[in-house]
């Protein structure tokens, strides 16, 4: 009887030091890149340590925007750059949390599972991290259903951190569990460079290696984070203190894109070191075109000259990773449409009247800005703040026709505008806002109200069906009957409202699978004015940017209508995607054209 052994799972954990916020999500997923790029099939797990289950109820100021998944998991947003960087699709076990590691204990002790023993951090917290790992990494995250390779953990927070410590020594346990050769550590630092010396520091890097020994994980390579390239007697320093040969010290310094760390890696033979580190098959019939293509991407961010300028109008404009995946997707689109982003932030509240009293110089700050754009951009959110300025920006975008997009909350603001400005509605609302309104043209959804928070809206994957053949967004979506895309609401668009809506010029062209959700509207009489239910900035990619957004800024370039004269097809110096091209001819015609324009232009 023949026994066929499956290959074993390679595992790469990522920790930091020093501090925080230190770049180990950018380098997690250009390690994942970089490799699936050699062929080699990736997964990514992200740890948060704080004890919220998930971070649905977080705060944007908190943690920054929560990023939604298929499933409809509410998660880090790190895992945003997972699925954009690696173009996998990621569950909600992906994003542990030490909440959900001692729900998960509680709730085995309740049952008795434990047999009445007493459940300690170590072994039953420990055990049931490292049971969670084993499991995630085996979920197929790619189209075709294989099982991953190499599966890459990112530990959040610093060594160090009281909160942490579980995870590291569940780690620490780990690495025997399946194996020293199928584990691989990855330590990401910072290496400061005080202005009054000039001269780039180790120390605090020896001492968060020191930390991380001294807990059990030795690193296999130690990623120095630093303003300008690491000096040679700097790495020197770095190999002979911690214990690593020269060339498992990495830099990566500031520059100008994140595209350009995966390039960074792969001149620094971060591949090679880990495919021979983790003896990892790679096929060698079919050399990837991936690290190609990511490479002219990052060429092409740094050669764009024409600029467009976008304003977001939100409510959380302090902290730009509030909106980060609406950032990138704006990004996505901008580079898509050989342009270099422009964004300035809006905070909505300081469109409204009552700012000129409050604060004059931010009130005529915010219009001078939102009479500038080029295009404008409302997202989703939640509360009544900010709410009346989202309003006059939608009102502003359609009288003067400037290119709207429209998130959520977005599409909500033009419904509630279009109301009161064009059908006469005067006091429309939300309900969300003004329970009492006589003209409730945005209402809640009632099964997503069972009287707690997290989890609870409508979230995930939801279909939404076309239903007018000849609309614009069907074309941008290259004439698919429906489309797929993450949802994260509890109001909508007032069904009982739409036939007077319709009536006045604003058409829902989109609805749900039962018919009875607005999903997208669009403006008759009108260049790009455009919204949507759901949030498309959630899978948009690098290099396939949203169809909504990818709109937006060919309209806002003024470049809408010639994109539409080519059948709502990229021209060669548009973002390459193989889905875009019917046959391998075409791409390749595509790419030659591209190299052509590049020649001709540089001489």
């Amino acid at each position: 009887m023949l026994c066929f052994l499956c290959p074993a799972m390679r595992y790469i954990l990522v920790t930091g030091g020093v501090i925080s916020g230190v770049g180990k999500g950018i380098i997690a997923s250009s390690i994942g890149m970089i490799l699936k790029s050699a062929g080699i099939r990736v997964t990514s797990i992200k740890i948060d340590p704080y004890i919220n289950i998930d971070a649905g109820t977080f705060s944007p100021y908190e943690h920054g925007e929560v990023f939604v998944l298929n499933d409809g998991g509410e998660v880090d947003l790190d895992l945003g750059n997972y699925e954009r960087f690696l173009d996998v699709t990621l569950f909600r076990d992906n994003n542990i949390t030490t909440g959900k590691i001692y729900q998960h204990v509680i709730n085995r002790e309740r049952r008795g599972d434990y047999l009445g023993k007493t459940v300690q951090v170590v072994p039953h917290i420990t055990d049931a991290i490292q049971d969670w790992v084993e499991r995630v990494a085996t979920k197929p995250v790619d189209g075709d259903k294989r099982t991953p390779q190499v599966c890459i953990i990112e530990l959040g927070g610093t060594i160090g951190d009281i909160e942490g410590m579980p995870f590291v020594e569940a780690f620490r346990q780990f690495q025997f569990r399946v194996k020293r050769e199928n584990f691989c550590c990855v330590h990401v630092s910072l290496v400061p460079q005080p202005k009054t010396t000039g001269e780039q520091k180790t120390k605090p890097t020896q001492a968060s290696i020191r930390e991380l020994r001294g807990l059990g994980l030795s690193p296999d390579i130690i990623v120095c984070r630093s303003q300008n390239p690491l000096e040679k007697s700097s790495r020197d320093k770095v190999s002979l203190f911690c214990h690593v040969q020269p060339a498992q010290v990495i830099c990566v310094h500031d520059v100008s894109s994140i595209y350009h760390v995966p390039l960074l890696l792969e001149n620094q033979k971060v591949q090679a070191y880990l495919i021979d580190r983790l003896q990892l098959q790679v096929s060698t019939s079919r050399p990837s075109r991936l690290m190609s293509r990511w490479k002219e991407l990052a060429d092409r961010y740094d050669r764009l000259l024409k600029e467009v300028t976008i304003v977001l109008v939100g409510k959380y404009t302090k902290l730009e990773d509030s909106y980060a995946s609406v950032v990138k997707a704006l990004q996505h689109a901008a580079l898509a449409a050989s342009h270099r982003l422009d964004l300035k932030y809006i905070e909505a509240a300081d469109l409204e009247p009552r700012m000129q009293h409050d604060d004059a110089q931010r009130y005529h700050h915010a219009w001078k800005e939102l009479v500038g754009a080029n295009g404008i951009i409302v997202p989703g959110g939640f509360g009544v703040r900010g709410t009346e300025g989202k309003i006059l920006a939608a009102n502003w975008a359609r009288i003067k026709k400037i290119p709207y997009l429209g998130i959520c909350l977005g599409l909500q603001c033009a419904v509630i505008e279009f109301s009161r400005n064009v059908i006469g509605w005067k006091e429309a609302h939300s309900t969300e806002f003004d329970p009492k309104t006589p003209n409730p043209v945005v209402i809640e959804m009632p099964e997503h109200n069972p009287g707690q928070m997290g989890g609870t809206m409508r979230l995930g994957q939801r279909k939404t069906i076309f239903k007018k053949s000849d609309c614009l967004m069907k074309k941008l979506y290259h004439n698919v009957e429906c489309v797929e895309e993450r949802h994260r609401h509890r109001f909508e668009v007032n069904p009982k409202m739409v036939k007077d809506l319709e009536e006045k010029g604003m058409k829902f062209v989109g609805h749900s699978e039962d018919g009875e959700r607005m999903e997208i509207m669009e403006l008759d009489d009108h260049p790009y004015f455009i919204g949507v239910q759901y949030h498309p900035e959630y899978i948009s990619r690098p290099m396939k940017p949203s169809p909504p957004y990818l709109g937006l800024l060919l309209a806002s370039c003024g470049k809408l209508q010639a994109y539409a004269n080519r059948g709502f097809r990229p021209s060669p110096r548009m973002s390459f995607c193989e889905d875009d091209y019917d046959t391998d001819e075409e791409l390749e015609d595509a790419t030659s054209q591209l190299s052509v324009e590049k020649t001709t232009s540089t001489s």
